[in-house]
């Protein structure tokens, strides 16, 4: 297991995923908001941005006074200035997933960075 790290989590209201499968190159969240619920705070970032990804559920995203309505299988890239809030919508829980990333850092892409082994 010395080039894989494997990991199990509970359902809890946030787990970052940065120490339990000592990430380098990103930071990753798992997130469940029960219905009605929306994470305390606004916040934006320095020099990261965020991509995340709807599981599971309902809800919306206010980013930059803007509202987002979200639904499983939904996508959003936020750029880091952008000051953003999630929540859950009033009669539907939420989950999903932030995967924090510097933004302009992507040099290659997996066609260009993969090694393929079996041909």
């Amino acid at each position: 297991m010395t080039n894989f790290k494997k990991a199990s989590i509970a359902p809890d209201a946030r787990t970052e995923l940065h120490d339990i499968l000592s990430l380098t190159g990103a930071e990753i969240s798992v997130n469940n908001l029960p219905a009605g619920a929306c994470v305390p705070f606004i916040h934006s970032h320095k020099s990261n941005e965020e991509i995340y990804a709807v599981l599971t559920g309902r809800g919306r995203a206010v980013i930059d006074g803007e509202t987002v309505e979200l639904s499983a299988g939904d996508w959003v890239r936020v750029a880091p200035a952008a000051k953003r809030q999630f929540s859950a919508a009033e009669d539907s829980a939420i989950s999903f997933i932030c995967i924090q990333v510097k933004a302009d850092s992507l040099e290659s892409y997996t066609g260009d960075d993969a090694v393929i082994e079996n041909p």
